[in-house]
């Protein structure tokens, strides 16, 4: 009786062992032989990296010009944006490894990537929120905002804690205004506070407010001097809307933990880094900038916990020599071939089909035995 259904010879061990030995030299090429992907928005990245770059060099030079040295304990990469253990208008303790991994001018790429998520366009209004105790990210909301062409509403501190922007003769208002002169930034801020507890330089020695005042002065900024912290959180909240003239407010930054613009040190814990679209739980309470705007339905990029911002996105955590522009994850990927990929996949089906389907190894065996040597006819006696 003639056979009606196909059935497969036996596969061996051996051609089963050929298919899995094909299978993982796949896996193993695919692992190995990864393509770089460039990230979205990877030219302003970069062009935003570049101009904080070039911030940083300037005031490096305005440093070496005015006479003031660089303690490489403190700043090992001698970048010229760390600043003194202690100056009579520092505030508060800082963490001076955060403050070496910040002069990493690629933060202003991370800047560029939060604001294009928040779908934040040329001539957009952002409300910024900044304090002296680091100036270097700073630098980098300027850069990114400058590079996309956003129209920034800034309000700094003119105190700084430990290791930040704390030297009396060049702090973070000085700063920006020396780099709008040098032409590196239009972007400069509209008001000023002395910062620190209440608001109001609390802490900060008499003569250390008497220099904040006088660098809030040569600033030209308008002075926040509000009697309580609700007055001071309440008088910002009016200067943003006042310079915005009715325009909406797409986005706050908030850079460091300024009292009035996170509420409390609970606040500063609570906020997640990067961008918050909602109240955390147990914020709600708390009155500040940043519980204001979200409340408005206003998304808050809040830059803290900076060594864990720079571990999630491929920033180096030690600082002998200031990163250059385009390093880190922010700008590219190593992804998966994906043409690699399917080709092995398409093989390995192909050989599963050829030595199940189609008895390969079968009609190998039998064209073997079919050349191989003849024995010789016996001879007749």
């Amino acid at each position: 009786m003639t056979k009606v259904f196909w059935r497969p010879h036996k596969v061996s061990r051996i051609e089963l062992g050929l298919v899995t030995i094909l299978a993982l030299a796949g896996v193993v090429g695919v692992e190995r032989f990864t393509v770089v992907e460039k990230q979205d928005f990877y030219a302003e990245k970069l062009e935003a990296a570049r101009k904080a770059r070039r911030a940083f060099e300037t005031i490096r030079n305005e440093r070496i010009a005015r006479g003031h040295t660089f303690d490489t304990e403190v700043d090992p990469a001698q970048t010229g944006m760390v600043g003194l253990l202690m100056s009579p208008v520092t505030t508060n303790s800082g963490h001076l490894p955060s403050k070496q991994i910040s002069v990493n001018p690629n933060f202003a790429a991370l800047v560029v990537h939060y604001l294009r998520r928040l779908q934040v366009e040329e001539g957009d209004v952002v409300a910024v929120g900044l304090s002296g105790s680091f100036p270097a990210i700073n630098i980098s909301v300027f850069a990114a905002l400058e590079t996309i062409g956003a129209h920034p509403i800034v309000i700094s501190s003119a105190s700084a804690s430990q290791f930040g922007a704390n030297d009396p003769d060049l702090v973070w208002l000085d700063m920006e205004r020396l780099l709008q002169e040098r032409g590196v930034f239009t972007t400069r801020s509209v008001a000023t506070s002395r910062g620190g507890i209440e608001d109001k330089g609390l802490g900060v020695t008499r003569v250390g407010r008497a220099l904040l005042d006088e660098a809030m002065k040569r600033s030209g900024a308008r002075v926040i001097k509000s009697g309580t912290y609700a007055e001071s959180v309440a008088e910002r909240m009016s200067i943003y809307n006042e310079v915005a003239e009715g325009r909406p407010i797409k986005a706050y930054i908030n850079v460091g933990g300024g009292t009035t613009s996170v509420g409390t040190k609970v606040g500063k814990r609570l906020f997640k880094p990067g961008i918050n679209r909602s109240l955390p739980d147990g914020t709600r309470d708390i009155d500040s900038v940043m519980t204001r705007f979200v409340v408005e339905g206003v998304p808050v990029i809040h830059l803290v916990k900076i060594a864990d911002l720079a571990q999630r996105y491929g920033f180096p955590l030690t600082m002998d020599s200031m990163p250059a522009a385009g390093q880190g994850r922010i700008f590219t990927r190593e992804v998966y071939n994906e043409w690699l990929a399917a080709g092995i996949v398409a093989v390995v089906l192909l050989a599963l089909i050829g030595f199940v389907r189609m008895d390969w190894g079968f009609r190998v065996f039998k064209m073997t035995r079919s050349r191989g040597p003849r024995k010789a006819p016996e001879q007749m006696v």
